[in-house]
């Protein structure tokens, strides 16, 4: 009894643990998005692009990216919260469109745009676009399975989804820990990070879904 207390305390803390890492990281790409609030088109990250900022389609695409960035991570944190499924399905529901609607019509576009002249070249354009790409697919899928009722397969898709919605986390947590740790050049980090930033997710989703899918799950 007393083992089997200790082990749900430890699960209840690990979920709280990454709950709390993921929330703290939800508030740094907010940070990053309030930037750019006011519109400002000289600040932080388009002090770079200011090449490419007086093109009217990019300067839209990068706005709608960047302002919904962050609605996209709370939005698809909540479908994978089994007390939100079970309890309020309504919820589960409406945030699930809202993730859908959001990576389809605005943030996949968008981010394929911004990836057409992504910083490092081609070896990064071609990254950044085909996150993109696999992005609006995967989401794509996760909403037809769901319409016909193939929820275990709009999980899966929901799973891949998800992980390449994480890279706005995990491709500026790589580039922090590169640079602190190897130094490189500035575009040597943008070519490295274009693609560790999402093929490890998409890669550790896999092998969950394998893992579920060996269990009949």
């Amino acid at each position: 009894m007393i083992r089997t207390i200790s082990h749900s305390g430890l699960n209840v803390f690990y979920r709280v643990v990454l709950l709390g890492i993921y929330a703290f990281f939800c508030y740094l790409m907010l940070e990053i998005s309030l930037q750019y609030i006011p519109y400002d088109t000289d600040v932080a990250f388009l002090k770079i692009k200011q090449d490419y900022i007086g093109m009217g389609h990019y300067r839209l695409a990068f706005f709608v990216h960047a302002y919904t960035a962050v609605l996209v991570l709370i939005a698809g944190f909540t479908q994978f919260s089994l007390f939100i499924r079970r309890k309020y399905p309504q919820i589960h529901r409406m945030s699930g469109w809202l993730y859908a609607g959001v990576v389809l019509v605005l943030a996949a576009p968008s981010g394929l745009i911004i990836g057409i002249y992504a910083n490092g070249g081609f070896f990064s354009q071609m990254a950044f676009c085909l996150l993109a790409v696999l992005w609006f697919y995967f989401t794509l899928k996760a909403v037809l399975t769901a319409r016909k009722g193939n929820f275990r397969q709009h999980r899966y898709f929901m799973y891949r989804s998800f992980a390449l919605t994480l890279s706005a986390i995990t491709l500026r947590a790589w580039k922090y820990v590169i640079v602190a740790v190897f130094h490189p050049r500035p575009m040597d980090v943008y070519q490295i990070v274009a693609w560790l930033g999402w093929v490890l997710n998409l890669l550790i989703a896999e092998l969950y879904i394998q893992h579920l899918k060996r269990k009949n799950l």
